[in-house]
């Protein structure tokens, strides 16, 4: 059995990679940064803005492979008759909204 490149790996554009790895980048910067703010015990609302930022900044990752993946992986799948594909993605998609 043959297997294509989204069976196991991605294959995104340079441009999507280095725009994720951006993203998380900075993510893990604010990630560091709520530690200070915790190690510095400091008020907690200040905490829990920092925390919704890096919330909302973990969701336009979500969102940026979800598009990458639907444009690649998912639409080759269909072509390629594999239907099973769509419940994976919906599955997914669901646990990335909780």
């Amino acid at each position: 059995m043959e297997h294509n490149q989204c069976e196991r790996h991605s294959h995104h554009s340079d441009k999507t990679k280095t725009s994720l790895m951006n993203r998380l980048n900075r993510i893990e910067g604010q990630v560091r940064g709520i530690k200070g703010l915790i190690e510095k015990d400091a008020y907690c609302d200040d905490v829990l803005n920092q925390i919704a930022s890096v919330h909302s900044a973990l969701n336009g990752v979500g969102k940026l492979l979800v598009e990458a993946h639907l444009k690649s992986c998912v639409i080759e799948k269909i072509q390629e008759g594999d239907e099973d594909i769509i419940n994976e993605f919906l599955t997914t998609v669901n646990k990335l909204m909780k």
